[in-house]
């Protein structure tokens, strides 16, 4: 069971405001071929998996900002972690 949640939000500094979108696609596709479970909200993606292993997820979304020319990116992010086991279903479950 996973042990963690992160809620991410990637803003990146790009040349221009109509380019934001695509690399935030970009960062998402990340996410997307980890293989690990997440949704994608309005304002920001939440992934479920080990700490570990989400982490470096985050540090690959960051590093492809840089690479497809963005000047910088502010990463915001909540971790829930617990050892027990957490799932995003054991927190949203009551609202569906």
């Amino acid at each position: 069971m996973p042990n963690t949640l992160i809620s991410v939000q990637i803003i990146p500094k790009t040349k221009q405001i109509e380019e934001v979108i695509p690399a935030v696609d970009e960062a998402i596709k990340i996410i997307n071929e980890s293989g690990v479970k997440y949704q994608v909200q309005p304002l920001e993606t939440t992934m479920e998996g080990d700490l570990n292993q989400l982490l470096m997820i985050v540090q690959k979304m960051n590093e492809r900002m840089i690479e497809i020319g963005c000047h910088n990116v502010i990463t915001q992010m909540k971790i829930l972690y617990q050892p027990q086991g957490i799932a995003m279903d054991d927190l949203t479950e009551k609202y569906r």
